[in-house]
């Protein structure tokens, strides 16, 4: 996969070895509070190599899951651009969208590298020529719903369209294509 960079950091393929960090970043309650329908931390590294194992097989000729790493070599946390799946009858089905998706360490909160990692993977998306990406937020979280507007991304209001729960939608399209 390729590694994509900006000034500050690079997105770049998770590995194994990268399991102690997504450990003590999914261990803490205020980086998982908001993520999927029945929020839960990790107790054991051995959950996160399971993790970083699910998000790899997420990943196809379009989707990554990224690793967030600061141009010095510390690890910041996560960018997911990723087939969204609609809410019914579990297994959930695709849905054909795309949504992007971030967490982070607190250690690497209101720096901006949320938002430079967003704008990479967002690139990334429409130069393989995805028309339109979402983002799903808990109704609670509301600094990713400030990031999807400093984004550019317009609130699409309320839903109940993806994975079972209740979020804040918004979306994006290719510039000039809206």
């Amino acid at each position: 996969m390729k590694t994509l960079e900006s000034r500050r950091v690079r997105l770049r393929q998770w590995s194994r070895e990268d399991a102690s960090f997504v450990f003590v970043m999914c261990s803490r309650w205020e980086v998982q509070r908001y993520i999927g329908v029945n929020p839960r931390v990790l107790h054991e590294r051995e959950e996160a190599v399971d993790l970083i194992g699910r998000w790899q097989a997420r990943q196809d000729d379009l989707h990554r899951v990224w690793a967030v790493e600061h141009h010095d070599g510390r690890l910041l946390g996560t960018l997911l651009l990723v087939a969204i799946s609609g809410s019914g009858t579990p297994p959930l089905q695709p849905t054909g969208e795309t949504e992007i998706g971030w967490y982070f360490h607190p250690d690497a909160w209101g720096q901006g590298f949320a938002h430079e990692a967003a704008s990479l993977g967002l690139g990334y998306a429409f130069a393989a020529g995805l028309k339109k990406v979402l983002a799903v937020t808990h109704p609670d979280n509301t600094p990713s719903q400030a990031l999807c507007r400093r984004l550019g991304m317009r609130h699409e209001g309320r839903s109940d369209r993806y994975y079972n729960m209740t979020c804040e939608l918004f979306s994006t399209d290719k510039p000039g294509t809206a």
